[in-house]
């Protein structure tokens, strides 16, 4: 694969390799128009940079304007942009329209390709998520790339879905379901899990993503908090009360804090007070995104500062 062959000294310091789409959020509100680095995988990709962890990013961009944009955003959090991400004639976007609330709805114009990877090492985490794992060609090399690293790291996968760029839902849904035998840890919203299962309440969902594979299901209902289950335990943990100021990139900023508790949760794996942490840390992570406009995740230390209990 392209970051394995041509990162020399740097591969060795990649804790996290994000592979999926990088874009611009061109976010339009009644204050006019905005443009920001964005993509799910990328906004995960930079929280967690934001967060300490070495990290890279295999994308897809253009050797454009927008594409030095995203660079120079990612390169602010000390992510690394692999090798092989400057491959689109253009830098992908898309186009938010953000209703009084702060919540969004977007109009993408976006392609997606890879080509085909063969990885010489693996991560401690891969992951990969939203458009890249749905829309051709690149879906393919995505899967691919999960099937040679299935049993080399731990493996985190977040559908992001926007039902705009996908096929029919049949389709979709299998796509989804054909990826969860590669994948440890599975996150989506409540609003991804009613648009795939529409007939299934929550809890019945995550028991499903567990049923095909995954270890930890998650499930995140914004105000409502977040479910996380395994095949032994079933948590949901309060949602972090913030003043909203959009809620562009609170999943991504969830879905980076998750990834750090994998990173950390020591030898206890996946048991209740495991799971509490990660839900909790990644809770309070989303809030803090929450609280100002764009996909803007907390820091390390502010995340640690708002864990602080009070004394």
């Amino acid at each position: 694969m392209h970051y394995l062959e041509s990162a020399g000294p740097t591969r060795q310091l990649l804790d996290v390799v994000v592979v999926g789409e990088a874009l611009i959020d061109v976010a339009t509100s009644p204050e006019g128009t905005s443009e920001y680095p964005g993509g799910s995988p990328a906004n995960v990709a930079y929280g967690l940079g934001r967060l300490g962890i070495n990290t890279g990013l295999l994308t897809a961009i253009g050797d454009d304007e927008r594409g030095a944009a995203i660079q120079r955003h990612l390169h602010s959090a000390g992510v690394t942009l692999l090798p092989g991400s400057y491959s689109l004639d253009r830098t992908p976007s898309a186009t938010a329209t953000l209703a009084p609330d702060g919540s969004a709805s977007y109009d993408f114009d976006i392609s997606w390709a890879l080509e085909p990877a063969a990885p010489a090492y693996a991560p401690k985490v891969l992951h990969t998520g939203s458009i890249a794992t749905f829309l051709a060609p690149g879906a393919g090399a995505v899967k691919s790339l999960l099937q040679q690293c299935q049993h080399e790291c731990t493996i985190t996968y977040d559908p992001n879905i926007r039902p705009a760029l996908l096929g029919s839902h049949a389709e979709a849904t299998t796509i989804f379901e054909d990826l969860m035998h590669l994948t440890n840890v599975v996150k989506l919203s409540d609003e991804d899990a009613q648009w795939l299962y529409p007939r299934k309440d929550l809890d019945e969902t995550a028991a499903h993503i567990l049923g095909m594979g995954a270890d930890l299901a998650v499930i995140t209902k914004g105000s409502q908090g977040s479910l996380l289950a395994t095949a032994a335990t079933q948590l949901n943990i309060p949602s972090v009360t913030s003043r909203v100021a959009d809620t562009i990139g609170a999943g991504d900023s969830y879905m980076a804090a998750l990834i750090l508790g994998l990173l950390t949760r020591g030898t206890d794996r996946l048991a209740p007070a495991v799971l509490e942490q990660l839900g909790r840390t990644a809770s309070m992570a989303a809030s803090i995104t929450v609280r100002r406009p764009g996909a803007n995740p907390p820091t390390l230390e502010e995340l640690r500062s708002y864990l602080q209990p009070v004394s």
